[in-house]
């Protein structure tokens, strides 16, 4: 397969060996060398030497320039730090599509345990400064990554969207190759798990009143609400919709399943609904049910389609993240499709909800005083420590940088006393990403089981294949960073490898 093969791969010495194993696919690998590892790093200290992987470049090969010496303070809570912008550690944001998001190439952040220079401009990648690298998960792909992987630099990932943007993140292999993670689950680092949550009042809007829902359904409009444009996800989601919508009236306004028309134009436009507008808001507020599936199923992944019928007073009937109980403000605030045995009994409950307006206003008492009862919910808000939409705090795309600047800066200081101490000090332990950081499942069919789905059924080709290959690509990644690949080419042979390998086992 594809992929030039360069000269002979240069060996990595222990040292080396050691620290970029340990970086890239997790400390417990590396811990039978740590001893001989550390031996290695006290000669290396009384020796500058090139970073592993890296000998044939010049020292500082590509200076930092004038921008990282003017870069402007703006950002960050401020601190004591005195050092000028010539010694600060540099972040490196090697996803720069979309990120990051500061004007220019360069900015400083000073943080609360020191401050850093944070850029886009990669010809500071090989530079002993230049500590982190930070990839947007969407962007990133195992093809492409920066190689050889530098022992003196950690990888940090953020990856606020849908699994189904990148699978690679969503097994060992890939998510191991990162230090740092910022993504929805609870369990990553710097958890991003209620980004479409602005607020605990958010939840408290009063909504509509149930005898206006009753006058909506009299007027034709189904009790149950569907508005999605985007088909053919991962959760499959349209394939329960359309078994669901044989035993009760759906109204569906998307792309997907489509079957009535939204009352304007204005209202048919895409940006109209995603920025919450207030004719739409109202518009879809009169619905008791909205149909909340995401895209993905993943612990923690909730996103507006949870929360904004919430806001509204519909109540979710909700498929995606299997532990969303743990977020709801109360005990009885949505229903889980996944609760029922078929799309034919969730109906038959929608039906009875329906009908009796006494049973289903239980679905709302959330909204009453007093009525958010769960207090992990409560303190998860106030402890997170940026905003949404919330100008007096931090987004988080800032408060990651800074997670990131404090740790570096921590980390550089314990190397320096591991350095003087000849040994004495323990070397820094490599922080390494788990797979609970994201580690979401395989997709599974939105209505019956995946054997019953014909050979050329278009989600079984597609997601299923990418699911598998992602994680092949992952493993791809790894063994070239364990052999100080410097080629990203190479990537389509190691991938055939790990393709014959496979058919082998099979």
């Amino acid at each position: 397969m594809g992929g030039g093969r360069p000269g002979r791969v240069p060996q990595l010495g222990p040292a080396c060996l050691w620290v970029t194993l340990a970086l890239a696919w997790g400390a417990g690998a590396a811990l039978a060398t740590e001893g001989q590892g550390v031996a290695e790093e006290e000669k290396a200290a009384a020796v500058p030497a090139a970073p592993c992987g890296a000998e044939g470049w010049a020292q500082d090969a590509v200076p930092p320039g004038a921008a990282f010496v003017a870069a402007a303070s703006y950002r960050g809570p401020g601190n004591n730090d005195t050092r000028s912008n010539k010694v600060l550690p540099i972040l490196l944001w090697w996803s720069g599509s979309l990120f990051p998001h500061f004007p220019g190439d360069t900015e400083r952040i000073d943080c609360p345990r020191g401050s850093c220079l944070v850029t886009r401009s990669r010809r500071v990648a090989q530079h002993r400064r230049t500590k982190a690298l930070i990839f947007y998960g969407t962007d990133f792909r195992a093809y492409e990554a920066p190689l050889p992987r530098l022992p003196h630099q950690t990888w940090a990932l953020f990856h606020e969207e849908s699994p189904m943007n990148n699978y690679v993140l969503s097994h060992s292999p890939g998510i191991q190759l990162f230090n740092y993670t910022a993504t929805f689950r609870r369990e990553s680092d710097y958890p991003l798990t209620l980004q479409w949550l602005p607020s605990v009042g958010y939840l408290r809007g009063p909504g509509v009143p149930l005898a206006e829902k009753d006058a909506w359904r009299q007027k034709g409009y189904a009790p149950v609400l569907y508005l999605q444009s985007h088909c053919d996800v991962p959760s499959d989601r349209d394939r329960y919709v359309r078994e669901l919508m044989k035993y009760i009236q759906v109204d569906s306004y998307g792309k997907c399943l489509h079957n009535r028309e939204l009352p304007s134009e204005r209202l048919r436009d895409t940006s109209t609904a995603t920025t919450e507008d207030s004719e739409f808001m109202t518009f879809i507020a009169r619905y008791k049910f909205h149909l909340a599936l995401e895209n993905a199923i993943c612990d923690d992944y909730m996103t507006e389609k949870l929360w904004r019928p919430m806001h509204l007073g519909a109540v979710p009937v909700y498929r995606g993240s299997p532990a969303v109980r743990d977020w709801m403000p109360n005990n009885l605030s949505i229903i889980l499709i996944d609760d029922f045995d078929s799309p034919q009994e969730l109906a038959k409950y929608l039906d009875f909800l329906d009908k009796n307006g006494e049973e289903y206003l239980k679905y709302l008492e959330y909204k009453n005083h007093g009525g958010i009862k769960n207090q992990f919910l409560l303190e998860s808000l106030e402890r997170r420590e940026w905003g949404v939409n919330d100008m007096t705090l931090p987004n988080y795309l800032n408060g990651f940088e800074c997670f990131i600047c404090d740790r570096e800066n921590t980390r550089v200081k314990e190397e320096q006393e591991h350095r003087k101490s000849h040994g004495k000090v323990p070397a820094p332990r490599p922080r390494i990403a788990q797979f609970k950081h994201m580690g979401c499942p395989m997709p599974t069919p939105g209505f019956g089981n995946i054997e019953d789905l014909s050979g050329g059924d278009s989600w079984k080709e597609m997601w299923l294949q990418d699911y598998w290959q992602s994680l092949d690509q992952g493993e791809a990644l790894t063994a070239m960073i364990r052999h100080n690949e410097t080629h990203q080419g190479r990537f389509w042979d190691y991938m055939h490898e790990i393709f014959l390998k496979r058919t082998r086992q099979h």
